[in-house]
């Protein structure tokens, strides 16, 4: 069988390089492609790349800014099959998953072309003029996870290029193949240096850290790495964005509605195989119904499938690399060797190929228990019983991260003051996942700092400058 090699974007031209990595999927361990190793010399050519199209970029109009970046959408559109059956390929996540990652791409760089950065007068009166208005930093280096590999592409590169900077983007070594052949069909739409995709090994990104010729670095990630990127930008003071771990919590009152609820936080917790930052790590039920709705959560779980994504009918696919399917691996065991209860699976079969992880329950383990003080990233889910409203706060809030959250009750007003009680960017009132491109999303404590989307998202890659005018100087 071929195997497919993908090119890099530099400096407008699709390039190789003699050196090849190879990409598995993770539904049958199998070579899918190849992509270029990059070096600190093809590093080096796409930012300066990037640094020659800033001058001109820096003072292109937005509006025809804006243009280039819905027409970078609209090739998202025009190869929409394509895209998604390469996506569930490299990453694993089921065919309706992949539809769903690359339809919100091309969504979400549609709406963020919309956004737009006032000037702000800060004075205007008869001695002064002041005003702030926000101008580009210059290059940009983006670092991109492989959990949702196009969309995070994307919602760094939008936001980046609007503002009026340029970017050196790399993709995740184990996911690139989908922000390749992006890289490919935008490479006429978009001028020359202004977005340049470079693939390699996890030691590239130290290289794009360190680079003196990159002004901000914007990184999703874990926050293990986020804190090495934090150490290697502050030698010269680079501008960063971190979107960094989650260990996310559920509360679900005793008057939510069993049967409504049991559904949605199963796939609170189990799309993308668990593999999201901002899916349910920890579910807190009340003790009233905890029997009830975690014995309707476990029935909602015997009837998924995990399987190859691209199988009809498959719900939860692989984990999406060996190194991780190893960490949950071995969660689980550390749950089976404390004598944690499972409700539902627990037992992973290693003989097989694919990095397969049965929906695993777990039954109101301890809170030090690894399960529920870690963020697992994966198809495993704690289930633990609260008594009141205090003591389930104080649980939720006992944890280095505060990503996101949710609250799951029939009264809307008791859960916003729950929510507001939370130490957490985003906080979900009966529903989960939702993110909008008009509204910031960042994290609390080492769960990052800095936003992405919205307009926040958009400061984040522009410095404000005051230019204040001393009126009648002369008079």
């Amino acid at each position: 069988m071929m195997t497919d090699l993908y090119r890099n974007l530099i400096d407008g031209d699709m390039v190789t390089t003699a050196a090849m990595i190879d990409v598995i999927n993770p539904a049958n361990e199998q070579v899918v492609g190849q992509v270029p190793a990059c070096t600190a010399d093809e590093l080096d050519r796409a930012v300066a790349a990037a640094r020659r199209a800033f001058k001109t970029w820096s003072k292109t109009p937005v509006e025809e800014r804006r243009a280039v970046i819905r027409a970078m959408a609209g090739a998202i559109d025009a190869n929409f099959e394509e895209l998604y059956r390469l996506l569930t390929t490299e990453q694993g996540k089921p065919h309706m998953q992949a539809q769903f990652e690359i339809g919100a791409s091309s969504a979400m760089m549609n709406a963020q072309s919309t956004l737009s950065l006032e000037d702000v007068i800060n004075e205007d009166s008869e001695e002064r003029l002041s005003r702030t208005r926000r101008v580009p930093v210059g290059v940009v280096g983006g670092i991109v996870p492989w959990n949702f590999p196009l969309l995070m592409a994307v919602q760094k590169i939008a936001p980046a290029i609007l503002s009026g900077c340029t970017i050196v983007l790399k993709p995740s070594p184990f996911t690139p193949l989908t922000t390749l052949r992006f890289a490919e069909l935008i490479k006429d739409l978009v001028p020359a240096g202004v977005v340049n995709i470079i693939t390699g090994e996890d030691s590239l990104g130290p290289l794009i850290t360190a680079h003196p010729d990159i002004d901000k670095i914007t990184f999703t990630g874990s926050t293990a790495t986020g804190k090495k990127i934090m150490e290697g930008a502050s030698k010269d003071l680079k501008r960063i964005t971190l979107e960094l771990g989650g260990n996310d919590a559920s509360i679900v009152l005793p008057d939510a509605d069993v049967k409504k609820v049991a559904e949605q936080l199963f796939w609170s917790s189990f799309t993308n195989a668990g593999q999201i930052c901002v899916a349910a790590k920890r579910i807190y039920i009340h003790e009233d119904i905890y029997d009830e709705l975690s014995a309707a959560i476990a029935d909602v779980a015997r009837t998924v499938t995990v399987g190859d994504g691209a199988n009809q009918g498959t719900g939860v696919g692989p984990i999406q690399n060996k190194k991780q399917f190893d960490r949950v691996c071995e969660l689980i065991e550390d749950a089976r060797t404390n004598g944690y209860k499972f409700l539902v699976g627990g037992n992973v079969d290693p003989s097989g190929s694919g990095y397969y992880v049965p929906i695993t329950i777990l039954d109101n383990p301890p809170e030090d228990a690894r399960i529920v003080a870690e963020e697992q990233f994966g198809p495993v889910m704690p289930l633990m019983k609260f008594s009141t409203e205090e003591e389930v706060i104080a649980r939720a809030n006992n944890s280095d991260y505060g990503l996101a959250g949710a609250v799951w009750t029939s009264n809307p007003d008791r859960g916003v003051a729950i929510a507001e009680q939370l130490e957490t960017g985003t906080v979900w009132i009966n529903e989960f996942l939702h993110l909008s491109p008009f509204a910031p999303f960042g994290g609390h404590k080492q769960s990052g700092f800095g936003a992405e989307y919205g307009v926040e998202g958009l400061k984040e890659f522009t410095y404000s400058q005051v230019i204040t005018v001393k009126r009648n100087a002369f008079a």
